[in-house]
């Protein structure tokens, strides 16, 4: 049988003992990092370089984490429903006019009129003309005040535009005190 010796050892100057054949640690990566006995001085440690993958904790998402979480909203997005909490959604159908306000928070309306209700379909003369939008909007803002809601705000849809019975439902409101936002 063969004997089997330990490698021999080698001694550097700081006094640690190193094998002198290839080892499992020699199968990694070198990574330029010396590790010398001598302390370096503090100003040579801390260099700056322009390169670095080390950013500051400030600096925008990158791409990668942005597709991570690709749904995250907005400063504005997240803070809107807390600035203004009260929203006009009017609807127009061939038949009748509906409007309401909610409140975002806890999406509790807040007030509702519609020409379809029974005590304005039979008292006015067309469910949708132009009488009918000033009832609406008068109607809307004397609930809102009974409410104490006197302010509140209206986004309109893609490629809807405030003219016509939607202007005038909106110029009713804003006629009788209550502010848009």
């Amino acid at each position: 049988m063969a004997c089997i010796s330990a490698p021999p050892l080698l001694s550097n100057p700081c006094g640690s003992v190193k094998p002198a054949r290839l080892s499992w640690a020699s199968s990694f990566p070198k990574l330029g990092i010396s590790f010398n006995c001598i302390a370096a001085p503090p100003s040579s440690l801390h260099t700056h370089n322009k390169d670095s993958f080390i950013r500051a904790a400030w600096t925008r998402r990158s791409r990668g984490e942005a597709a991570k979480r690709p749904n995250r909203k907005s400063w504005s997005q997240r803070t809107d429903m807390y600035m203004r909490p009260f929203l006009l959604d009017v609807f127009f159908s061939k038949r009748f006019i509906h409007a309401k306000v909610m409140h975002r928070g806890t999406s509790k309306v807040i007030s509702v009129a519609s020409t379809n209700s029974k005590d304005l379909r039979y008292s006015l003369t067309s469910l949708v003309d132009d009488d009918a939008c000033r009832v609406i909007g008068n109607l809307i803002a004397e609930r809102c005040k009974d409410a104490d809601v006197f302010a509140m705000s209206f986004e309109p849809k893609k490629n809807e535009r405030i003219e016509g019975r939607l202007g005038i439902v909106l110029d009713t409101i804003k006629e009788n005190g209550i502010m848009f936002v």
